[in-house]
């Protein structure tokens, strides 16, 4: 509907999660505060998502069996209260809602990865697609705030190559892992 991009979705989840590690969902509306932080996200990452799209998808989302909303007066209330939430948000995390997402890292080590397999196994199965949506299924929840952008990478590629029961060649063998040639700072 919104046509965000994966990263501008991650950064959404990442300002949403962190906001509740700071305060509770009774002190503010988790809606209000994930449409907020949907329209943050969207320029943080600068992915251009117009506010009044933001909104009218939300509200949908929301309300389905209602009618999308008019220009009108309930529209320039949910977008007053959007920019003030927005506001909020940025004095509440200090202004600091740039994030190191571990999509750059998956790519990096999805790529290392395939130059280790040969092409018919690379050809047969869907790592990439699997690996990606574990790390999108895995904003979800809180993790990304735990651990690193690497360390979740690795897990998603690690998960994914299990799942598919792709062995990496020479993994056991060797003084290092797939995961430290790739990133000496993965232990």
């Amino acid at each position: 509907k919104l046509h965000a991009k994966p990263i501008t979705l991650a950064c959404a989840c990442h300002i949403y999660h962190t906001i509740y590690t700071l305060c509770t969902t009774e002190q503010y509306d988790p809606y209000l505060v994930a449409t907020t932080s949907l329209y943050l996200a969207g320029k943080v990452e600068e992915d251009h998502l117009r506010l009044r799209d933001v909104i009218n998808v939300c509200y949908s989302t929301l309300h389905p069996d209602r009618p999308p909303l008019d220009i009108g007066k309930t529209y320039w209330s949910l977008r007053e209260t959007v920019v003030h939430c927005e506001l909020f948000i940025m004095r509440l995390l200090q202004f600091k809602v740039s994030f190191d997402h571990p999509h750059r890292h998956l790519l990096h080590f999805i790529k290392s990865v395939q130059d280790l397999l040969t092409p018919q196994v690379v050809a047969r199965s869907p790592i990439a697609t699997t690996a990606w949506a574990l790390l999108r299924d895995s904003y979800h929840g809180n993790i990304c705030l735990h651990h690193s952008p690497e360390h979740l990478a690795v897990c998603c590629l690690y998960l994914a190559l299990e799942m598919l029961g792709v062995e990496v060649p020479l993994n056991n063998q060797g003084e290092a892992t797939w995961w430290n040639v790739s990133s000496p700072l993965i232990l």
